[in-house]
């Protein structure tokens, strides 16, 4: 039986919590941020876990997802 294979885009975009949920970073701070307030700069600089609807497809690109520091 062959090995299952992870998604390495999904590898390099999603951190997995040492409790099991799955975090990514928010969208909106890859350019244009001078006219950004630095309230909402902060804010998006950190990451949130992701919706609940999307676990199931998350997950099937990790199958081996672990605690990563």
């Amino acid at each position: 039986m062959p090995k299952m294979k992870t998604h390495k885009s999904a590898a390099k975009r999603y951190k997995i919590t040492s409790t099991g949920k799955i975090q990514r970073r928010r969208a909106g701070i890859g350019h244009l941020l001078q006219h950004k307030s630095g309230s909402r700069k902060r804010k998006l600089f950190s990451e949130i876990t992701i919706a609940q609807g999307q676990v199931d497809l998350v997950s099937k690109e990790l199958p081996y997802k672990k605690y990563s520091r």
